[in-house]
C-alpha cells in the first residue's frame, strides 16, 4: 500500500509564494513520474507540471516561467514551488505518482488534495 501526503497549501495574496510538497511512503520499489494536477469546482483536473524519474520537466502554458517543480527522491518527495501567484491559481492542488513494483506493473496513486487561495 502506498500513501500520499500533502503539505503547503494555504491563503495567499496576489504575488506571492507558495510551496506545496508531497510525500510517498509504504510499499515503493521506484518511482517514476511526479506531477501536480489542480482542480477548480465544476471544472477538470488539469496537469499543472510533471516531472520525469530523470529529472525532465514540463510545466502547463499558464504556470510557466512563475511554477518550479522538483523532487528528492532520497526522501520521495515531490514539490511545486509556486510564485507570482495569481487569482487565477485558486485551486485545490492534487499530487500524482507513478509507482512501479518490482513485477514491472506501474500503479497511479493520488494526494488528498490542498487548496491554494490566491485573494487580497
Amino acid at each position: 500500500q502506498v500513501q500520499l501526503v500533502e503539505s503547503g497549501g494555504g491563503l495567499v495574496q496576489p504575488g506571492g509564494s507558495l510551496r506545496l510538497s508531497c510525500a510517498a511512503s509504504g510499499s515503493i520499489y521506484s518511482i517514476n513520474n511526479m506531477a501536480w494536477y489542480r482542480q477548480i469546482p465544476g471544472k477538470q483536473r488539469e496537469l499543472v507540471a510533471v516531472i520525469t524519474s530523470g529529472g525532465s520537466t514540463n510545466y502547463a502554458d499558464s504556470v510557466k516561467d512563475r511554477f518550479t517543480i522538483s523532487r528528492d527522491n532520497a526522501k520521495k518527495t515531490v514539490y511545486l514551488q509556486m510564485s507570482s501567484l495569481k487569482p487565477e491559481d485558486t485551486a485545490v492542488y492534487y499530487c500524482n505518482v507513478i509507482i512501479q513494483a518490482r513485477t514491472g506493473s506501474r500503479y497511479a496513486y493520488w494526494g488528498q488534495g490542498t487548496q491554494v487561495t490566491v485573494s487580497s
